[in-house]
């Protein structure tokens, strides 16, 4: 009996622990990783790891080629969106399994409360208790302001620990334990709080998330374009 090809996909460092122990718990899957968690992926999945340049869905197209079975440590809606191009019919399409936003999450958490059930959320910022950069405020009712390329690109830093600055000008401080779904303790680790945008050395930080009624400096706005998020309180 032929052993079925699995392809492991994941695009977190946190991602990548998991589909290593997936890959060990698999004959011949292989993991799928950005080019960038190289060393994560080699060390995860010794001589089953691949590693690839630009976007996850650039890689579809041959993963449903090439395997029988595609495990996405993705969120859902991601995956969704990613294969749906590519759904012929159920004889000849891999088969799919999400191990796992826009409010999904808060919505579970409401009906969980109501119906007495337990939510299983599955969004990294949600299953990590971090910071929901896409949510921040939501509650408060504050405004964000950044592009969807800003926003991709904080998200990722804050999932994979990468050092995030958080400045703080505006708005009321109770924003943490009323985030997302609720939150407890410390903020995560790889994030560094700030009273004033000048005081926040770009070049430290991955991202930078800044909340304020004032418009950037101009010589803030240069440096971190493309990685800023801003909140309007």
């Amino acid at each position: 009996m032929r052993v079925a090809a699995i392809a492991v996909v994941a695009i977190t460092r946190h991602g990548i622990a998991l589909a290593g122990r997936i890959v060990a718990a698999l004959p011949g899957a292989q993991l799928f990783a950005p080019e960038k968690f190289r060393a994560e992926a080699e060390a995860a999945a010794p001589g089953g790891a691949h590693c690839y340049e630009g976007k996850v869905g650039s890689q579809v197209t041959a993963l449903f080629a090439a395997f029988d079975g595609i495990v996405c440590i993705v969120s859902l809606g991601a995956v969704v969106r990613l294969i749906a191009p590519h759904l012929k019919d159920k004889e000849s399409d891999p088969a799919v399994v999400v191990v796992h936003l826009g409010g999904a999450n808060a919505l579970a958490g409401h009906l969980a409360t109501a119906l007495g059930a337990t939510p299983v959320l599955t969004t990294a910022s949600d299953a990590r208790a971090s910071i929901a950069v896409d949510l921040l405020g939501r509650e408060l009712g504050w405004r964000i302001e950044a592009t969807h390329d800003a926003i991709v690109h904080c998200s990722a830093a804050m999932v994979n620990d990468d050092p995030v600055a958080l400045v703080q000008e505006a708005g009321g401080a109770d924003w943490w334990p009323n985030h997302a779904n609720g939150r407890s303790g410390p903020l995560p680790a790889n994030v560094a709080l700030f009273e004033r945008l000048e005081d926040v050395a770009p070049d430290r930080f991955a991202a930078v998330l800044w909340i304020a009624a004032r418009a950037m400096p101009a010589e803030f706005a240069a440096r971190l374009t493309g990685r800023c998020v801003v909140y309007r309180p």
